[in-house]
């Protein structure tokens, strides 16, 4: 249950990691690790891939919500593993990753409805949503995005791991071909500037993608303001509330736009700070604040983000580097 804290960094994954290998060896925590760096993988992915992210949007704006999808999101489907599936997601906000599979694949391939409407329903009630793991992560299982390579939920697995709670035989299509490829995506080359160093009265704006404070390199902060959405989840809501807590940060809600001018103006506010928000709908918001905004990027994600190419193989080989980097123990002063 990391996963929603880490989605919204009130802890890091280089926290976690340094974490987990001050009590384990990198090699018998490899699993655990690798699952750290798949969320940055998504990410770095996404990141050099914008207009999947673009596609997903414009194509959720005209996909009908048939008979079929509200039935589906209302836990009436008939297929009893997946409407119990349907209600813990709406109730707990959460749900197992082999559950999450599982569902995608029954929602693709058995009631045959599009991924991005299913993608969007996780969007809407996952407390740990993330716009790059989930989008892609129903892509790969739709076989979109390793073309060919796509995950079917098969009733002996389900019987299996839910400890015979739920056998669907029957009901399943475990036959079923990937979806096939409409769009090709061109990877794009991947710029990360400088983190910034400023003089002044800096503000630091925090958005709901990464509520960590900011690096010490930047500087003395001034002041600090929290972007909040319109409707959060309560799990959300909390992060922010915390968050604000800890730093003594103002929150900036409604109008985003014209309450980020009010703080500027009433801070004397000489530059605006940010973590780079990923691609998803916080990115699009910061482009469209209009006010100059200076972004700096985790370590973590700097050194992690351009290893994502392709697949997670590349990602990968550099892990143990970057572990051993993370257990160097610094010498002390003795003068």
């Amino acid at each position: 249950m990391l996963s929603p804290y880490l989605r919204h960094r009130l802890i890091t994954e280089e926290e976690v990691t340094k974490a987990v290998l001050e009590e384990h060896s990198a090699r018998n925590a490899e699993k655990f690790l690798q699952e750290v760096a798949w969320r940055t993988y998504w990410k770095g992915w996404l990141e050099m891939r914008p207009a999947v992210w673009a596609d997903y949007q414009s194509d959720l704006l005209s996909l009908p919500r048939d008979r079929a999808y509200q039935q589906a999101i209302e836990g009436r489907s008939g297929i009893d593993c997946f409407d119990a599936w349907t209600r813990e997601l709406i109730t707990e906000g959460y749900l197992h990753n082999h559950t999450r599979m599982w569902f995608a694949s029954i929602w693709i391939f058995t009631l045959r409805l599009p991924w991005q409407l299913g993608a969007d329903f996780f969007m809407q009630h996952l407390m740990d949503a993330d716009p790059a793991s989930n989008t892609l992560s129903w892509r790969w299982v739709a076989g979109l995005h390793t073309p060919g390579k796509h995950y079917l939920a098969r009733a002996w697995n389900i019987e299996k791991f839910t400890l015979g709670r739920f056998n669907p035989t029957g009901q399943l299509n475990e036959s079923a071909a990937a979806l096939p490829l409409d769009r090709s995506y061109e990877r794009e080359t991947l710029t990360i500037a400088e983190n910034p160093r400023l003089s002044g009265r800096v503000g630091l704006l925090i958005s709901p993608d990464d509520l960590s404070p900011a690096p010490a390199e930047l500087g003395l902060i001034a002041s600090t303001a929290i972007l909040k959405p319109d409707d959060p989840t309560p799990f959300l809501k909390g992060a922010i509330l915390d968050t604000q807590q800890r730093l003594g940060a103002e929150l900036l809600e409604g109008n985003h736009s014209a309450a980020l001018a009010n703080w500027i103006a009433r801070e004397k506010i000489d530059h605006i700070v940010c973590a780079r928000p990923t691609i998803g709908p916080w990115r699009d918001l910061a482009e469209n604040l209009g006010h100059p905004i200076q972004y700096f990027v985790s370590s973590w994600d700097r050194t992690l983000w351009p290893k994502a190419t392709a697949g997670f193989f590349k990602l990968k080989k550099s892990l143990p580097d970057l572990h051993r980097s993370l257990c160097e123990k610094t010498q002390p002063e003795l003068f």
